[in-house]
C-alpha cells in the first residue's frame, strides 16, 4: 500500500516526519509557551525527545494510513514551523478507535496568529476523510487552551464532553471534541 501523500495547501507543505526529525522536536519543544498547555511549560530534554518523544511517534507511525507526525514547512522558505499529529484516539489505551483519528498539533510561537495551525490541520483532515475507515475525527485540549479550541471550531468539530484523558505520559483533565464524517 503506497505512503499517504498530503498535498500542499496555500502556504504550507507536509511531509511524516521521523527519528531524524528529532533536532526539530527538540527545538519546537523548548519555548516555554509552546509547552504551556501539554505540560505546564516545562521544555523537553534532548533525552526525553530521544528515549521517550520519537520511540512514541514511531508506534504509532504508519505512513500507508497517516498516522504519525506531519511536519508543516512554509512552502516558500522551506521552514519548519511545526506539526500535526495524526494517530488512532485511544492508541495508547487497552482499546484504540481505529475508526476515529485524533488530531493534534504543536507550532512555534514565531507562527502563531497567522492560520498556519488551522490551515495544516484542515489539510489533514481533508485528506484522512477521504479515507472510508475513517468515520470520526478528534481532538482534545487542556479547558483553558482557547487557542486549539479555536482551531477545533474551525475544523467543524462539536464539544463533547470534559473529561480526564488517560495518556502513559499522565492524566489530564481535557475538553474532547469530534467531527462525524460518516
Amino acid at each position: 500500500m503506497p505512503e499517504l501523500a498530503i498535498a500542499a495547501s496555500a502556504r504550507l507543505s507536509y511531509s511524516l516526519m521521523d527519528a531524524d526529525d528529532a533536532e526539530l522536536l527538540f527545538e519546537l519543544d523548548q519555548d516555554p509557551e509552546v509547552m504551556k498547555y501539554i505540560n505546564g511549560g516545562k521544555p523537553n530534554s534532548r533525552e526525553t525527545i530521544n528515549r521517550v518523544m520519537v520511540p512514541r511517534m514511531q508506534s504509532y507511525r504508519n505512513p500507508e494510513k497517516g498516522w504519525g507526525l506531519w511536519k508543516v514547512c512554509v512552502t516558500e522558505t522551506d521552514q519548519f514551523i511545526g506539526w500535526v499529529l495524526v494517530r488512532p484516539k485511544g492508541f495508547f489505551t487497552d482499546e484504540p478507535e481505529w475508526d476515529n483519528l485524533e488530531l493534534g498539533w504543536r507550532f512555534l510561537r514565531a507562527s502563531w496568529g497567522k492560520g498556519y495551525c488551522t490551515e495544516a490541520a484542515l489539510q489533514l483532515a481533508n485528506a484522512l476523510s477521504e479515507q472510508p475507515s475513517v468515520k470520526v475525527l478528534s481532538a482534545l485540549a487542556l479547558p483553558d487552551n482557547a487557542g486549539s479550541i479555536s482551531v477545533m471550531k474551525k475544523l467543524g468539530m462539536i464539544y463533547v464532553k470534559t473529561d480526564l484523558h488517560r495518556d502513559p505520559l499522565g492524566d489530564q483533565q481535557v475538553v474532547f471534541y469530534q467531527r462525524q464524517l460518516r
